[in-house]
């Protein structure tokens, strides 16, 4: 008897308005799939007009996963992510429907290809006790649990060193160690074959494409958006505050930004962003051949 078949999950990925949500709505459509989000500001319920998230039309063309199941001010982090993707998974697969994932944030996106997160759980004291340290104090504390050395930790980035040392002290293990725990643990979705589709467009068209967004975004009543969700507790979420749209509407709200110069510092910010993403998924993604769309949403094809 012939073994089973690998069951196929495929990713749908792509920077900033390259076009994913028309692409895979089309392409679920075409192929009796569910889309299961891993954009890491879709979680967020309120968070519509800033994210260009799917509407409530487009919602109803198929069904979505992992969008709007948080309050504005709840963290979402990648082991809750992991499990919550897991499930959806396995449940739309049991359904006999293919699943599409589709999103470009890396972090919550690499969860999909390789280990993200190990098992090392942090005490409340062991938090507490890190976040009462200085930099410089919580280097040398790290330091002292490391001899052979921080390897190629940040040592500049305080939010890497505090996380280091947390991990070093919950687990009673160095860097070192934990590294090589880490590097042999088998990914989330090892179980699958993972079919991995980027989309992506000429540059000159993509910078049209994020002014045209950004305009739509201001018309559609961002500014508003922001200002409604500051009482919700907007800015008690760094990940969401400091999200592209709505940091800079924060900013001008706080007198810091001229609203004439709001809609060119989201753009700015949104083609840094863009850049950015284009260099993770170069050096990040496992090897493959972008979809090339130019002129059109583009055809879902597969």
């Amino acid at each position: 008897m012939s073994a089973p078949s690998q069951r196929v999950l495929t990713v749908l990925t792509g920077c900033t308005a390259v076009g994913k949500t028309e692409w895979a709505l089309r392409w679920a459509e075409e192929h009796d799939a569910e889309i299961v989000s891993c954009d890491s500001l879709l979680f967020y319920r309120g968070m519509d007009i800033g994210t260009a998230k799917p509407t409530a039309a487009e919602l109803a063309r198929v069904p979505h996963h992992l969008i709007d199941i948080c309050a504005v001010p709840e963290r979402m982090d990648i082991t809750r992510y992991v499990a919550l993707a897991q499930r959806c998974v396995a449940e739309i697969s049991a359904r006999g429907r293919r699943v599409l994932v589709v999103g470009g944030s890396g972090f919550y996106l690499k969860a999909f290809i390789a280990p993200v997160a190990d098992d090392v759980e942090v005490p409340v004291e062991v938090r507490q006790h890190v976040a009462a340290l200085t930099l410089p104090a919580a280097l040398a504390e790290l330091r002292q649990l490391n001899p052979a050395g921080l390897g190629a930790l940040d040592t500049a980035n305080p939010r890497r060193v505090l996380r280091a040392l947390e991990r070093c002290l919950a687990s009673g293990r160095t860097m070192a160690e934990l590294a090589a725990d880490f590097a042999r643990q088998p990914a989330p979705f090892a179980d699958w074959k993972v079919e991995l589709l980027r989309l992506d467009r000429p540059a000159a068209e993509l910078e049209l494409r994020i002014a045209g967004r950004v305009d739509a975004m201001l018309a559609a009543g961002l500014v508003e958006e922001v200002r409604g969700l500051v009482p919700q507790g907007l800015e008690e979420n760094p990940s969401a505050a400091r999200a592209i749209g709505y940091r800079e509407v924060l900013a001008m709200l706080a007198g810091q930004l001229p609203i004439s110069e709001l809609r060119a510092e989201i753009i700015k910010n949104t083609r840094a962003l863009v850049k950015k993403q284009r260099t993770w998924f170069r050096t990040q993604l496992p090897a493959h051949e972008p979809i090339a769309l130019a002129g059109t949403s583009g055809s879902a094809a597969p």
